[in-house]
């Protein structure tokens, strides 16, 4: 399903990203969150972090 990432947050499980849908809000893992394609402005921030995580 298609959200909106509003913010990120340091929480101690790791990064997440604070995502909306209409006036649902939810948290979710930023290695668990799937990117659109064409990836958006600054993706290559999470795909060094997925890297670094994979470590």
């Amino acid at each position: 399903m298609e959200v909106s990432v509003i913010g990120v947050d340091l929480t101690a499980s790791g990064i997440v990203a604070a995502c909306a849908r209409g006036r649902q809000r939810q948290a979710i893992g930023l290695l668990d969150l799937p990117l659109p394609t064409p990836a958006p402005s600054g993706a290559q921030w999470i795909e060094a972090y997925r890297r670094w995580a994979d470590c």
